[in-house]
């Protein structure tokens, strides 16, 4: 069970990164598409997601049921800039401050990928927007306009789909613009 898990983690992170650097492509930042998540493969991050893997959503969440935490999740939210907890900081004047743009629009493609990853053929274009919406977005502080900027990009995902419509350099960032700027 434990090798299974073992390969079954790796090939799952790693095709998680993959459909991260291909919606990067999308939107035109390839290094942080290629930069992405390459703590996952750290011993920290690695060997926790093996023990609490079952594939259908993060081992963190199992981890921080059974242990009120994750030493994985410390690790990973401390290092990638792409996610929201990167960037707040209780005792700083601004305690939410606007994300830049790469690590924003990597945030999305990152959530995509999530979805995709782990939903696998059940994955449909108003999937991320319903987890965001039911979820995430109240379980996390974030710059009011950061999530206007992801609420906005899944939607349009909703509607249109996953696609060079809404997943595109020009898009993404007068998308951003609209509200970071």
């Amino acid at each position: 069970m434990y090798l299974k898990n073992i390969i079954k983690h790796f090939a799952l992170i790693t095709h998680h990164k993959f459909l991260v650097f291909k919606l990067c492509l999308m939107i035109g930042e390839p290094w942080r598409g290629f930069m992405h998540d390459w703590s996952k493969y750290s011993p920290t991050e690695f060997w926790e997601g093996v023990k609490y893997f079952q594939g259908t959503y993060s081992p963190i969440r199992n981890c921080k049921k059974e242990n009120g935490y994750s030493k994985a999740w410390l690790h990973h939210k401390g290092r990638n800039k792409h996610h929201a907890e990167y960037w707040f900081d209780n005792n700083a004047p601004q305690k939410t401050p606007i994300i830049p743009y790469k690590y924003a629009a990597e945030m999305v493609c990152d959530k995509l990928a999530a979805g995709m990853a782990y939903q696998g053929k059940n994955f449909t274009k108003e999937y991320e927007l319903e987890y965001w919406n039911n979820r995430e977005r109240k379980n996390i502080f974030i710059n009011e306009n950061i999530d206007k900027f992801v609420t906005d990009v899944l939607t349009q995902i909703a509607d249109k789909g996953v696609n060079k419509k809404v997943l595109n350099k020009k898009n993404m960032k007068a998308t951003y613009e609209k509200y970071c700027k």
